[in-house]
């Protein structure tokens, strides 16, 4: 049985990890890119868009054409960066998510 200290411990503990979850959320950038198809296109595009600055992890679902970008605290992406790097992996840009705020 847990006891009262260590239960409230662990309710702190969830909720911070929570928090933390949420915050992260606020670095990551949707890409949606047009003509994914295979591990190889997804690997073309990840070793562009990884090469940006403060880019920290690139996750790819190749079926939603999907390309989440997470960045380092206070580095941004724009449009126009994100565009080039997917251009030069040979690709197109449909859509651009900047995280909400």
């Amino acid at each position: 049985m847990i006891k009262f200290p260590q239960r409230t411990g662990l309710i702190l503990g969830l909720m911070l990890f929570a928090a933390t979850a949420a915050f992260a959320d606020s670095h990551v950038y949707k890409l949606y890119v047009d003509g994914l198809a295979c591990p190889f296109c997804a690997y073309g595009v990840e070793k562009k868009v990884g090469g940006l600055d403060g880019v920290e992890k690139v996750e790819i679902e190749i079926e939603d054409g999907l390309v989440a970008v997470t960045l380092a605290d206070g580095a941004t992406l724009d449009e126009a960066t994100a565009k080039q790097a997917v251009d030069e992996a040979g690709f197109t840009l449909r859509k651009f998510e900047a995280p909400k705020k």
